[in-house]
């Protein structure tokens, strides 16, 4: 061990911790003080008003978008039952309301990174078409499904590295377009995802290593063409932005479930983090929209906890896992990410109330849990949320306000899973649950 870690670990305990892979809880310190943040409200706005063009031509080319005219929206969904078995098996009380954000039943993706990776297609889009034709911000956008457009788009290409998700979304959606689509995807990802890829049309170049190495050579290799756009997952604000719409969505259904954040009424926001852009992206557009009593929570695995070092150490995206020795190994495939987004940590510094650990087996017996409970079926990612609850909780300093609390867990994708695949995903979570019950991820 050299002396500048050793000085690192003297300096933040809990690293030595996440060193032997046991779940820890950190609470961030500068939460909530001033801080100058590089991005604005405006700017979610801006966002939003370009997923509205697009509307027509989302409605055009997905047809299951069709139900919400067009925009990418997903279910706040209360979920009692599963409240009381979390408390159950955590032994403890949950106070407040249990919901469930089921970005898991997006369209055309069924993952957060809808939001963010088919948003940054989407303004490459409009910047093609506005730079080599005479489109308009008032035009009807479903012309741009037309097939004078697709020979358009065919001239350029989109290039991104992923684990899984991010890839099928960007995929997926530059695919439609007609842009020659190419995803670099890592070890870490699903079958299934390269498959579903390829059955759209998309070119999958397979890494044996971390996405990190994927995202490089995808950067690279784009760097070569410069008709081909990279869509950069560890940097890119328009993937974060994209992300943020979010808030303006969740804003609206809170309201209508009679849920108005501040001091006395806490929302807490349980995100699952891989390279931390989604989750950092969600969290900013959710205070944006909603200013006081919005306590965001990222959920990483005990084998990656690369947004947790780097927030706690300030080293952000400067420090890797492996750094501590730490194999980045986890059945999480959209958190298997060994180095945080450059945007992400610095963003968060201030917002970011607070951070957990988990094991891979817990989000398993989770996913079993909300499926038996709730009929609710998603990835092992997406479940990872539910490992934070009890030791916030427990930790929040006023316990008084708690009586009050929402509990948002953001459920970040399962969708398209196929049917086998989550079987065997239930199967392995069901039986977890039949060894003698302990308590979970306090």
């Amino acid at each position: 061990m050299t002396d500048e870690l050793e000085q690192l670990i003297h300096k933040f305990p809990l690293l030595n911790n996440m060193q032997h892979y046991q779940p820890i809880t950190w609470i961030n310190p500068e939460f909530g003080e001033e801080a100058e943040i590089p991005f604005t409200q405006a700017e979610v706005f801006d966002v939003a008003a370009r997923f509205k063009r697009f509307a027509p031509y989302l409605a055009a080319a997905f047809p299951e978008t069709q139900k919400t005219d067009g925009q990418l929206i997903s279910p706040l969904l209360k979920i009692d039952k599963m409240q009381t078995v979390l408390e159950d098996r955590n032994a403890a009380e949950i106070p407040g309301n249990v919901y469930l954000k089921a970005d898991s039943m997006l369209p055309i993706s069924g993952s957060i990174k809808s939001r963010g990776g088919i948003y940054e297609v989407l303004k490459f889009a409009e910047h093609v078409a506005m730079t080599e034709t005479n489109l308009t911000y008032s035009d009807d956008y479903a012309v741009l499904a037309t097939p004078d457009y697709h020979k358009l788009f065919a001239d350029y290409g989109i290039m991104v590295g992923s684990t899984g998700n991010l890839g099928l979304s960007i995929g997926m959606a530059a695919a439609s377009f007609g842009f020659k689509t190419t995803v670099h995807m890592s070890v870490d990802a699903r079958q299934w995802k390269k498959d579903m890829l390829r059955a759209n049309g998309v070119t999958v170049v397979e890494h044996d290593d971390s996405v990190s190495v994927a995202i490089a050579q995808g950067r690279k290799e784009a760097a070569k063409d410069p008709h081909t756009y990279f869509i950069d997952d560890e940097g890119s604000k328009d993937l974060f932005l994209g992300y943020s719409a979010a808030g303006i969505e969740i804003q609206k259904q809170l309201t209508d479930d009679g849920i108005f954040p501040d001091a006395d009424h806490p929302v807490f926001v349980y995100l699952p983090a891989g390279v931390g852009g989604s989750p950092s992206g969600v969290s900013f557009g959710l205070q944006m929209m909603m200013p006081e009593g919005i306590y965001p929570v990222f959920a990483e695995p005990t084998h990656v906890p690369s947004v947790t070092m780097g927030m706690m150490t300030h080293l952000y995206d400067k420090i890797a896992v492996t750094d501590l020795g730490i194999d980045g190994k986890t059945l999480a495939d959209g958190l298997a990410v060994p180095r945080s987004s450059k945007i992400a940590g610095r963003v968060m510094r201030t917002l970011l109330y607070g951070a957990h650990t988990f094991s891979d087996d817990d989000i398993y017996r989770y996913l079993a849990l909300l499926a038996d409970t709730q009929n609710i079926y998603v990835e092992p990612s997406a479940a990872a949320g539910f490992s934070a609850i009890a030791p916030t909780v427990a930790g929040f300093e006023n316990q008084a306000v708690l009586k009050n609390a929402t509990h948002v867990v953001w459920a970040t994708g399962g969708k398209l899973v196929p049917t086998d695949e989550m079987q065997r995903y239930y199967d392995k979570g069901r039986a977890l649950l039949a060894e003698p019950q302990q308590v979970l991820a306090r």
